[in-house]
């Protein structure tokens, strides 16, 4: 049985984290507990992600902003509707405009069935994703972590993460994904809490924007 981060869950876990790493209870006595920064799990999703690829947030909001104005509700009909042109004026680039197309054929004809990769565990949602052009590790370590708010989840390759441990560990240099990674394991079973907290410094702690 799965069970999934909640309000509640995550201020216990961040609460626990804290008590037992000074790096992370320094991070708790200045900003509080992290937001959830729930999303909703589905097609919708994992498009806003592919968005978000090396890219600003805000960038990344923008182009789907203009999306949803193009098709209105963004299932694989109304993307598959749109042709390259349209894609580019929303904000895709030529490559993100392929990756969204393909996501929207895979789950149109069947061969993805998002609504069953919810009830998975992590290695097999990544296992249903990441045969997707466009889909990798870091797009499925973010859908895990807010869209089916898996506790124990590092986001491989977050540059936003790596710059916000380099910061807390005073070091001369970002870490590499691998440096990050690494240091994570010491936040196990609630690594996806653990990278809720560093995002939170990143963004400027009780003032910041939503991710």
């Amino acid at each position: 049985m799965i069970t999934p981060l909640d309000d509640a869950g995550l201020i216990a876990a961040s609460r626990a984290l804290a008590a037992t790493d000074p790096i992370l209870g320094d991070l708790w006595e200045r900003n509080g507990p992290p937001p959830l920064w729930a999303r909703e799990p589905g097609f919708a999703t994992l498009i806003h992600l592919i968005l978000e690829q090396q890219v600003s947030l805000a960038s990344a909001a923008a182009a789907y902003e203009r999306l949803v104005a193009l098709v209105g509700v963004v299932k694989p009909t109304t993307v598959l509707g749109c042709d390259d042109d349209e894609l580019r004026r929303a904000g895709f680039s030529r490559q993100k405009a392929a990756y969204a197309r393909g996501l929207a054929e895979r789950v149109s004809d069947g061969r993805l069935d998002l609504d069953a990769v919810d009830g998975m565990d992590d290695e097999a949602v990544a296992a249903a994703l990441l045969p997707v052009l466009g889909i990798g590790p870091w797009t499925v370590d973010c859908y895990l972590i807010q869209a089916l708010l898996r506790p124990d989840r590092w986001p491989h390759g977050d540059r936003a993460l790596q710059v916000a441990l380099g910061r807390v560990l005073d070091m001369a240099e970002v870490p590499d994904t691998a440096t990050a990674a690494r240091h994570a394991e010491r936040w196990r079973p609630y690594r996806s809490v653990a990278a809720r907290m560093l995002w939170h410094e990143y963004l400027g702690g009780p003032t910041n924007e939503p991710r």
